[in-house]
Formats: C-alpha cells, sequence, structure tokens
C-alpha cells in the first residue's frame, strides 16, 4: 500500500511541478492569492483556536511537566525524524550535513538512550541540519506557489503543502499504529495521538511563541503570509 501511495505521490509531484514554475514565472512579485479570501478566514478561525484552545493546552502541559522531561521528549521525536533530514540532504546533495546527521542519530540512539538525551550536540558537537522535502523543492528551483493556510496547522504554500506528504511518507511516526498494534486499521488514531504530542510538547516549551511573534501585527494574514515566504526562502538559501 505504501507503494502504491509513494508511485502517486511522485505521479502527482510531475504534475505540479510544471503548474508551480508557471505560477512563479507568471506572478514572480509573489502578489498571485487566489485563495485570499479564505486564507484570511482560515488565519482568524486559526487565531481563536490557538487564543482558546492550543497556547492553554501548552501552558498546562508546560505547568506539570517538569523543563528536563520536556526536552527529553522533544529530543526523543527529533531523534526518530532523523530519516527526514536525512533523506532531504541526501535529495539536495547535502552529503556532509546527511553523514553528520547519521552519526547523530548514531550517538543519540545509542549512547543518549534511544535519544531522550541529545549527546550528539553536547558531547560530540555535531550540528543539527533541518531540511524537509518542501526545502528540497525549492532546492531544486521550484517555486512556491500560491499561499494556504491550513486549519490549525497553519501558514504554508503549494510547494510546502505537496512537500508535507513527501515528508509524511519518511516519517517513522506516520506508522505508529502498523509497529505497534496488530489492527492498523482499527487503531490509525494512534498516529495522529503521537503527532498531537509531538506537537504539545513542542509549543510548551515557549507557550506564548505565537503572541510574541504576532503581537504587532496591523493585518495579521498579511503579517503572517509574508514572515512564512521569507524564513522558507531564508531556509532553502541556506
Amino acid at each position: 500500500m505504501a507503494r502504491i501511495f509513494l508511485a502517486s505521490f511522485i505521479f502527482l509531484i510531475s504534475c505540479f511541478a510544471d503548474d508551480i514554475d508557471s505560477f512563479e514565472d507568471e506572478y514572480a512579485t509573489s502578489s498571485f492569492d487566489p485563495l485570499s479570501g479564505y486564507n484570511r478566514v482560515m488565519t482568524e478561525f486559526n487565531h481563536v483556536v490557538y487564543q482558546n484552545i492550543l497556547i492553554p493546552t501548552f501552558k498546562g502541559y508546560d505547568y506539570i511537566m517538569p523543563d528536563p522531561a520536556q526536552d527529553a521528549i522533544s529530543n526523543f521525536f527529533d531523534n526518530i525524524i532523523y530519516p527526514i533530514r536525512l533523506v532531504n540532504n541526501l535529495l539536495q546533495f547535502k552529503f556532509t550535513a546527511a553523514g553528520e546527521e547519521t552519526l547523530r542519530f548514531i550517538a543519540n540512539t545509542i549512547i543518549g538512550f534511544g535519544g531522550i538525551s541529545d549527546v550528539a550536540t553536547n558531547v560530540y558537537g555535531l550540528k543539527r541540519h533541518d531540511e524537509d522535502f518542501g526545502q528540497t523543492l525549492g532546492y531544486w528551483g521550484i517555486g512556491s506557489g500560491f499561499p494556504i493556510v491550513l486549519p490549525v496547522l497553519g501558514q504554508t504554500n503549494l510547494r510546502d503543502l505537496i512537500g508535507m506528504s513527501g515528508d509524511f511518507f519518511i516519517n517513522p511516526l506516520s506508522y505508529t499504529n502498523e509497529i505497534f498494534t496488530d489492527d492498523s486499521h482499527k487503531y490509525f488514531h494512534l498516529n495522529l495521538a503521537v503527532k498531537s504530542w509531538q506537537l504539545i510538547n513542542d509549543g510548551s516549551k515557549d507557550p506564548e511563541l505565537y503572541n510574541k511573534l504576532t503581537s504587532g501585527a496591523i493585518d495579521l494574514y498579511t503579517f503572517i503570509k509574508d514572515g512564512y515566504e521569507q524564513r522558507r526562502n531564508a531556509q532553502i538559501k541556506e
């Protein structure tokens, strides 16, 4: 089944690549925003969700979970999703970074007690090299396409939305139900539960981050959209 999904995904990429390039050529000023109306509504919806559900959840989790435990859980998840960083570094021909990522994974898994301790950084000075499939597509010249705001997940664009699909298939957390249960279809919600736990734990390390970043925004949608694009462009150029 995974192979069928992968083949479908590659086909989808090939179909969209030309479209994305054409979008970039035609709208080089990044002003093309055919979903502007929807995006603005979804941005305001997400703002309400963040203020009334996510941020209070982050604060509650932060209150009951000691900081060392939050760091250990964050390290554990970062270590598990090493295949995403490895594959995307390789796809961008960043072989030194891919090798360093592999050494980090070995060190943190064996000496760092399964990844809960980041000995790779703290003891061996091995840098982490974050790369995802959206960055890989950008590295190979595929433009961002038009902006899209997802429910809860927030700002993205067409290229990065496709990139998320690619990362999904190489993220071990996407197969939690298949690894730990006898009936993956019955317990498919385990994948969502584990990824939600990762989101909440990471968010709890700075519950007010969203408010800090958006406190001066006059036009919230435009502020987040422009900030997102600038950040992604900088990550692609690294």
